[in-house]
């Protein structure tokens, strides 16, 4: 099992900053603003050939104005739970207020492992102001400046003492199904449901998650991790910095993704930022799911069924048309862990290797019947096929003049491939290359 180092402490004393100095990334985000940080967040770090994982949270607090305020308490409380050490993040500047006191209070109860950060000592002038810190009774205060990384090094070292001697990373090399889609059509809500617990924060406010949450699914035969991101919006609608950095996280998921889980609301049908969503995971070369969600409130009332619905959503997603469409509603638990199914049978369809044997005795006799055009008087001729060493089905086709080969030909063959080998779901390249 890994060591898991949750960071906790009040709003804005650098809990997100030392995350990323930790982590080597810039993967939390981090602002001047108190309250950024909602959900869990989660990373790897390694000192000195030890490595362990990361809980960021956010900020601890009580009696505020924040409407989020009982949800981000609850998942700091959570992380507490979860981690076997902490590090507890106060303000140098600030010295003891009344949240460090709630903080200390709950971290002496947990009966873990506890470092205390005094944040901020940005010159040797502010050492002797972390000797307030003692008033905890949670050991020595650790001087360090996240922001620029003074100190840090002597808590590290402190940190790797008491960790065990072997690390084992337990989701690394499992599949990654990323969670997508825009602001309020269920994300959050369909990771809860999978998991069983409330491990991202859901409210009817649209932009509720910010950074990317990960959670490993180990039940039912599967085992994989699942991430839930922020809504992307299309840039105009993008009017705080917030939001853009959280899109930028979305994307980031789609890319380190395998399989990205791209939900829809049924009311609004696909829209141009679904279809930009959906063309950026086609781009990325990842497989995907279509999830038409809230289907239970416009089951009936739309006239169209389900089939018909699909097919205004194929005829928008062409020419990749081979992908599976789901109709879910999380609220009603309809067809929720099916979604998890057509996402493991998309990712081994994404991973899967044909026999160049097999490629050559489907394709030839076919390419035989039905031939390239002729250009200018010449003709094509195709005399070998195989898939390339690599990480999503790719295809190379030898011939004579490459570059004559048209690209609905091209195309031709793709769909004969899909229809004999099974892709759905995943994203299919075709070469034509010189023998």
């Amino acid at each position: 099992m890994s060591t898991i180092v949750g960071i906790v402490g009040r709003p804005n004393v650098g809990k997100s900053t030392l995350f990323n100095r930790l982590t080597e990334t810039r993967s939390a985000i981090v602002d001047e603003s108190s309250g950024v940080t909602r959900d869990r967040h989660y990373g790897h770090a390694e000192w000195i050939g030890k490595q362990f994982s990361v809980i960021d949270t956010g900020g601890y607090v009580r009696g505020s104005d924040d409407e989020f305020e009982d949800m981000i308490r609850e998942q700091v409380e959570f992380a507490v739970e979860e981690a076997d050490i902490l590090l507890f993040v106060v303000d140098v500047e600030a010295g003891i207020t009344d949240l460090d006191d709630a903080v200390a209070k709950m971290l002496r109860k947990s009966g873990k492992k506890v470092f205390i950060v005094a944040n901020k000592v940005d010159n040797p002038q502010r050492i002797p102001q972390s000797a307030v810190f003692y008033k905890f009774g949670l050991g020595d205060p650790y001087c360090i400046s996240s922001i620029n990384g003074s100190g840090t090094g002597e808590l590290l070292d402190a940190l790797v003492e008491v960790l065990p001697k072997e690390f084992v990373d337990e989701t690394a090399g499992l599949p990654r199904f990323a969670i997508i889609g825009q602001p309020n059509v269920g994300k959050s809500s369909l990771l809860n449901m999978l998991i069983g617990e409330n491990r991202s924060i859901v409210t009817p406010m649209a932009g509720t998650t910010r950074d990317p949450v990960h959670q490993r699914y180990s039940k039912y035969g599967h085992d994989f991790v699942l991430v839930d991101t922020a809504g992307v919006r299309r840039k105009a609608r993008v009017k705080e910095d917030l939001e853009f950095y959280s899109v930028l996280r979305s994307i980031r998921a789609i890319e380190e993704a395998d399989v990205c889980l791209l939900m829809i609301d049924a009311a609004s049908g696909v829209n141009a930022q679904d279809l930009a969503i959906f063309r950026l995971i086609e781009k990325n070369n990842k497989g995907v799911v279509l999830i038409i969600n809230k289907w239970d409130l416009v089951e009936g009332k739309n006239n169209l069924s389900t089939k018909e619905y699909t097919d205004k959503i194929l005829e928008k997603t062409a020419p990749w048309t081979d992908i599976p469409v789901l109709f879910t509603s999380v609220h009603e638990k309809q067809r929720i862990h099916k979604t998890l199914e057509v996402a493991v049978q998309v990712y081994e369809n994404r991973s899967k290797k044909i026999k160049t044997s097999e490629l050559n005795d489907f394709f030839l006799p076919l390419i035989e019947r039905y031939p390239p055009g002729t250009v200018k008087g010449k003709y094509v001729k195709i005399k070998y096929v195989t898939q390339l060493p690599t990480a999503t089905p790719q295809f190379a086709f030898f011939c004579n003049l490459p570059q004559y080969v048209n690209e609905s030909y091209a195309r031709f063959l793709e769909n004969k491939l899909r229809e004999r080998f099974d892709f759905t779901g995943a994203p299919v390249n075709i070469y034509f290359r010189a023998k």
